[in-house]
């Protein structure tokens, strides 16, 4: 008897959630057909149904990790440095769940550098966070938080900030807690909200 449409949309929820499983233990230098078979308890050959190759099945985990990356909480927060500074927050390792994410994340950087696809890939998702961080820069010029300048460049330098936290703290947490991580974020926002010409006028 062929399985229902509604019988492979539940695999398929199976086989996400091994996925996702085997890349939170092991990253993804873990990942591969046999580790994700032998968490659902099946065999390799199930998963061909699904993933052709151990490429596409990389590929499939970095979607999937978009995916769970776009779907988690974010902070809620007012427009303007408020805004940028939330932002910011949100791609930072604070709590466990962002640890997990931030791991795969950093994992998943070998497996892409040796892809042009997949590197690509990643390309556009980081453009995508600097598109979102670029739009609260601009926020904030406007309301008289930030000094001039391109909000483009200003974002991919908070971008790459952020993302070196990241890595540090992933590599030694004891020395990066997620109160240090905050007040060093807050320390280079304080430094760009002055400017390289001293603190800021009042808006008028």
């Amino acid at each position: 008897m062929p399985r229902s449409k509604g019988d492979h949309e539940s695999r398929r929820r199976e086989v996400s959630e091994a996925v996702w499983r085997v890349m939170s233990t092991g990253g993804f230098t873990g990942l591969s057909m046999r580790a994700v078979a032998g968490e659902l308890g099946s065999t390799t050959g199930l998963l061909t149904h699904y993933f052709a190759s151990k490429r596409a099945l990389v590929k499939y985990a970095l979607d999937l990790l978009e995916q769970r990356t776009a779907a988690r909480p974010r902070r809620e927060a007012g427009g303007g440095l408020d805004g940028l500074r939330a932002a910011l927050l949100d791609i930072l390792p604070l709590n466990a769940d962002a640890v997990a994410g931030s791991r795969i994340w950093v994992s998943s950087w070998d497996s892409a550098l040796a892809d042009p696809q997949l590197c690509g890939d990643h390309a556009r998702r980081y453009a995508d966070g600097r598109g979102v961080l670029a739009a609260r820069v601009a926020e904030a010029q406007d309301a008289g938080e930030l000094p001039p300048g391109d909000p483009g460049r200003i974002a991919a330098s908070a971008q790459s900030f952020a993302l070196g936290l990241v890595v540090q703290a992933l590599l030694d947490p004891a020395a990066f807690p997620p109160d240090h991580q905050t007040a060093l974020l807050d320390d280079y926002l304080t430094a760009l909200a002055r400017g390289p010409a001293g603190p800021l006028a009042p808006p008028a």
